[in-house]
């Protein structure tokens, strides 16, 4: 633990789907208009969307982004190991196919 090479981060960042991850973390969703939503947790609004290609979530009214990392680091208050900890131990259930 603690350690971690730049492909393991970079599959972190990259390769566990961020819908995944929100589903993980038990965030509330809900699609509007046939677009898939979450609750920002910084912000509590709906005003947010996520993008397959760049594998980010977007709250509009914050105009914050997150990837994997960040987002479980924000919903869990976790620190960066922790986070990678976490993202490690559910990496089989969140690859893109």
């Amino acid at each position: 633990m603690g350690l971690y090479t730049d492909d393991f981060l970079r599959m972190l960042r990259n390769e566990i789907r961020i819908d995944q991850v929100i589903n993980i973390l038990g965030l509330e969703t809900r699609y509007i208009k046939n677009f898939f939503r979450f609750r920002c947790p910084l912000c509590y609004g709906f005003h947010t969307a996520t993008n397959p290609k760049t594998n980010l979530g977007r709250c509009f009214e914050c105009e914050k982004n997150f990837n994997p990392i960040d987002l479980v680091m924000v919903v869990t208050g976790s620190d960066f190991v922790d986070t990678a900890e976490f993202l490690k131990n559910h990496i089989g259930n969140t690859k893109k196919i």
